[in-house]
């Protein structure tokens, strides 16, 4: 069954750019675990910095994801930038 997360990010003070930077950096890893990044934006004014919705094929996938060594190695970097993080497990409606 598929997984499908909205995750918003705010940033540290003055660190908007190195948030983005590191999102492109790590959201590259997500097709390599059957997933899928279906949208992504910038809030234009105010917080969160950036909203995403992300969709993996099961949760072994995401997963797979989250512990994928590149991510991890990644850590210090992101807590660099994010300072905080919100993951909410959605349902997609149908159009």
């Amino acid at each position: 069954m598929p997984v499908t997360l909205c995750v918003l990010l705010w940033a540290h003070p003055d660190r908007a750019e190195a948030l983005t930077s590191y999102e492109d950096k790590v959201l590259a890893l997500v097709a390599e675990h059957d997933g899928g990044v279906l949208q992504r934006g910038q809030v234009e004014s105010g917080t969160p910095a950036e909203v995403q919705f992300l969709q993996f094929a099961s949760q072994a996938a995401l997963d797979g994801y989250m512990n994928d060594p590149r991510r991890l190695a990644m850590a210090a970097e992101r807590d660099a930038a994010v300072a905080r993080t919100d993951v909410h497990p959605i349902r997609l409606f149908s159009s």
